[in-house]
Formats: structure tokens, sequence, C-alpha cells
């Protein structure tokens, strides 16, 4: 079928739309009508081709409308709502556990640009166009997802609102309730505070965490943070920003969360941690960093990598949903939407960090 979606091809400075032939899906796969996508950093990382095969269709953070079933899918009905997050093999040791984020295959499920046979859904005339990016390729009218990729959620909530919820905001949140597991009374620094430090902040919370030190450099979103749940702002700026931290808790904080590639974060993430305290990080530091290791070893700290907020999305997007309807949990204040063919213009105001949580509206619901 003829579908229009955004190509990322070496020496453009966005996404641009084309029209593409997608084939209809395989066992155990579904066709979703795309209804709105959110733009993350890691499509900004990958359009010019850091990891990710080109030319590719990106786009992680989907949300749409099943048209299709494939063979054996179980569980989804045509005209069911959903959200797509990461996919996963499902037989492996962390997917039995209920652990998908850690799955043996995710690395090449997300940034192989194909199915792990080698075959892609996608094509521009002769021209393979690969597909399966984070198991969805979402910048598209439609998409073809396995089955493990969607999570069904209710058709009465507007699916532009939940589009982000597939990554930044699964990441952010489930970071702090999953992985760090912040409880009442607990002592948090958030290191950023886009969409996924945001999304910690209202976490954070949501758990009853005592202080919520959120750090940026960016004002508005501080202060921002401190109408989402922040109790104390500092500017990332500023001097012995690890000292300020320190001194609002009297010891530093129980948990630090970042979710910057600023080498000279991750030691302040590091720094201002109390005895015992773990630093989880979503991010890579980009250049040279290595951490103090004796003070780690003479302070009990730990140093926590992440990956997609150690969530399970079948169980944990539902719960976040719930949350948003008692207004406890509103990350729909982080979204600005643009039309699809603002691709371009959207990708611009998330790197220059204008917005915090971009949505390309792709088509309607009905």
């Amino acid at each position: 079928m003829q579908i229009t979606a955004a190509v990322s091809r070496s020496n453009q400075a966005a996404p641009e739309l084309e029209s593409l032939e997608l084939e209809m899906p395989r066992p155990g796969e579904m066709l979703v009508r795309i209804v709105a996508v959110g733009i993350c950093h890691t499509d900004l990382h990958e359009h010019p081709g850091r990891h990710a095969p080109h030319p590719i269709v990106l786009g992680h953070e989907g949300a749409g409308v099943v048209e299709a079933l494939g063979d054996g899918v179980r569980g989804f009905e045509i005209g069911d709502h959903v959200v797509l997050s990461g996919s996963s093999c499902g037989v492996c040791p962390s997917c039995v556990a209920g652990r998908p984020t850690y799955c043996d295959l995710a690395m090449p499920m997300s940034f192989g640009g194909k199915r792990l046979d080698g075959s892609v859904a996608l094509a521009h005339g002769d021209e393979k166009i690969h597909s399966h990016f984070f198991g969805q390729s979402s910048f598209a009218t439609y998409s073809i997802v396995p089955e493990r990729t969607a999570v069904k959620v209710d058709k009465d909530i507007p699916l532009d609102k939940l589009a982000p919820l597939g990554c930044g905001v699964i990441t952010g949140a489930g970071s702090i309730i999953e992985a760090l597991k912040v409880r009442a009374g607990h002592t948090v620094a958030i290191l950023g505070t886009g969409g996924v430090g945001l999304s910690a902040v209202m976490a954070a919370r949501l758990v009853g965490a005592k202080r919520i030190v959120a750090v940026d450099i960016n004002r508005k979103r501080l202060d921002l943070a401190l109408e989402l749940g922040a109790t104390d702002i500092i500017a990332a700026d500023s001097e012995n920003v690890a000292q300020q931290i320190r001194s609002i808790t009297g010891r530093g904080v129980d948990f630090s969360f970042n979710s910057t590639t600023v080498p000279a974060v991750h030691t302040i993430a590091l720094e201002c941690l109390a005895m015992n305290g773990t630093a989880g990080f979503v991010s890579a530091p980009r250049g040279e960093w290595a951490p103090a290791m004796f003070a780690m070893l003479a302070g009990g700290k730990q140093l926590r990598g992440i990956l997609g907020g150690d969530a399970n999305p079948r169980t944990f997007l539902p719960m976040l949903i719930d949350y948003w309807r008692q207004g406890r949990f509103p990350f729909d204040r982080l979204i600005e939407t643009y039309r699809f063919d603002e691709i371009g213009k959207a990708f611009h105001d998330c790197e220059a960090g204008t917005v915090i949580k971009p949505v390309l509206k792709v088509g309607d619901a009905a």
C-alpha cells in the first residue's frame, strides 16, 4: 500500500516526506494507522546516521489505530487504539521476567532498521527503505509493528496526548518508580528538565519524594519543574551545583537522575549523592569521562544505567494513564503539536530546546 513517510537520508537537516510502498503485516505483526507521533532526542541523534542504517524511517513514539492483523496476533482487534513502545523478542530471560527493555535482542530490534530475518517493510520504487525502528518507524501515515510493540489504550483519550508515553515519558517516570525505586521520604536530584527529566519530576512527586531538586540551564523549564512538583531548582550554570544540592538536604540526595550527555553533569550526579546513594543515567556522556572510583567506594555509591525506565510498557503505561486521569501525572503539559508536514520545524525546535516534547499530528483517530 502507498503511504507517506518522513525519510532520513544523508545531508538533510531533517527527515523529508516521501511516498513509499508499505507491505502488509506478516505473522505476528499489525498494520497501525498512525494518528500522532512524538519526536525524541534519539530521533534527532539517529537522523544523521549514528547507529541505524540509512535511508530509514525513524519515529518511536507512535500512537494510532489498528487497521489489519497478521496471522497469530492475539489480544488486539481492528479498530483498537494503541500506543507504540519498544520491541522485544518475548522469549529471552529478560522478556520472560517482564523486563523487555533488557531483551537480549533489544539493540538489533531497535536500531537494526529491519526485521530479525533481515527483511524491511518499506520501499521507494526499487530502493529498500529501512523500517522497524524500535519496532515501529512511526514517522509515517501507516506502520507495521510487532504485536509486542503495541499497548492497547482506551478510545476516549486523544491519541496525540498519548504519543510521548512510548519512550520519553516511560523512560523518565519508569526510572524513578521502577529502576531507582524512589519512595516516600526519599530525596532526589533530577539533572536535565526536558521531557524525560520532567517526567521524572512528576513521578518523584507522585511517589512522595521529600525533596525533588531540578537542575537545568533553561530557566523556563525550571519554572515548569516547580509547577510539576520540584521542591527546589538550581541553575546548571551556577557555581558548585553539587554542593548546592548537598546543602538542600544537609548530606546529599538518596538518588540522582541524569538525562543529559554532558560529562560534567555526570560528575555532579555522583558528587551530589549522600552515602549509599545511587546515580541513575539514561544517556552516556559524550566525550571523555570517568567516575571517581574511590569516592564511589568510600561512599558506597552506585552508578546505574537505565533503559526505557526499566518499565514493562504493557503494565506501566496503563498505570500512568490512570494517574493522568486522576490529575496526578499531567504529562500532556509537555506537549507542543505540529502538522506532519512541519516535521522539519519540529526537529529544529526540539534541537534548539524551544519546545519540550514536539508531537506530530499525522491523521485523525476516526
